[in-house]
Parts: structure tokens; C-alpha cells; sequence
């Protein structure tokens, strides 16, 4: 519901049809927190939805496969954290972001664009990280804090389960 849409209360009922700006704010916090998709409260004639943006990505998405390096990769420090698919970093990193859900993860918006972020990439709270894939339907999974990207634990077209680190963002 948008300003533009209240009706002025009358000055007999204004305190009671008073819009709790500090409930609402509550509400979107707990929505961003946790791994609920909509939240919904009712108190008398005053109903409050608040929904996550879901956004429809095209059916035709094909699992992109990486061939194997052709040259050999020189040793990785030792402080460097894992690549994708190694699963070696779990949801309780401190940085991890962690599948909201059980599906297919996409790190890009088709199999012929980049992807949506990579290792060193400096992202924003809520841009676009990754698409999960879920009966049928495209769940945008966005940064839940800024930073940067400092590893990316799957892998194109990866089926991904609840709970499971998905990228560290530092």
C-alpha cells in the first residue's frame, strides 16, 4: 500500500486507522531474516502483506557445463577459500549466504550471459546474486548485505539444498 493510496481517515477514527509505520519496518526486517516468502498480519479491518519481488526467468534454461582447464593451475594460497562446488565452507561462515531453498542454483540470468557475480566482485545489499530454480519457478537470491564476493561454493545448474552455502560475501 502506497501513501498514494490511504483514504484520509476522519477525525473520529484517525488514531484507530493510524498505519504503524514501526510495525511495518518490523515486519520487512523479519521477512529480510528469515527464509519466509511473504508475511501477512490482520488486526480488525487493517490487513498487512508484505512479499518478497519473485521475478519469472525464461523456461528455456539450459545447464551450462564447464569443460576442464586445459593448462595446470598454479597452488592456491593457503588462506584462500574454496571454489565452486567444493562445499567446503558450510552456512555457518559468517559470511556465507545461505539457500533459502531446495532447487537449482544459476549464476546467470541464461546460459549465454555472465554471470551474476564472481570472485572479487563488490555487490550491494539486495543486488541480484544468483537465480534458484524451484518447481519451475525462478527465486532471485539477492546479497543480503554489501561487501565483496569472496567465493562462490556452486556451480552452474548445481542442485542446491536448504541451508546450503551458496557464496561468502565479506
Amino acid at each position: 500500500m502506497s501513501a498514494n493510496d490511504r483514504k484520509p481517515a476522519s477525525k473520529a477514527t484517525a488514531s484507530s486507522d493510524a498505519i504503524d509505520t514501526g510495525l511495518i519496518a518490523d515486519l520487512a526486517k523479519l521477512l529480510n531474516k528469515s527464509d519466509l516468502s511473504e508475511i501477512e498480519v490482520q488486526k480488525g479491518d487493517l490487513r498487512i502483506k508484505l512479499a518478497r519481488t519473485m521475478t519469472m526467468a525464461p523456461m528455456a534454461h539450459a545447464v551450462h557445463v564447464a569443460a576442464p582447464a586445459a593448462a595446470p593451475v598454479a597452488a592456491a594460497p593457503a588462506t584462500a577459500l574454496p571454489g565452486p562446488g567444493t562445499g567446503k565452507i558450510d552456512s555457518s561462515h559468517p559470511g556465507a549466504v545461505a539457500s533459502p531453498m531446495v532447487g537449482t542454483a544459476y549464476r546467470r540470468p541464461s546460459p549465454d550471459a555472465k554471470a551474476f557475480v564472481e570472485v572479487g566482485s563488490v555487490v550491494k545489499a539486495g543486488e541480484k546474486i544468483l537465480l534458484i530454480e524451484a518447481m519451475k519457478t525462478f527465486n532471485e537470491i539477492v546479497a543480503p548485505r554489501a561487501g565483496t564476493v569472496t567465493a562462490v561454493l556452486v556451480e552452474d545448474g548445481q542442485p542446491v539444498e536448504f541451508g546450503e552455502a551458496l557464496i561468502v560475501i565479506e
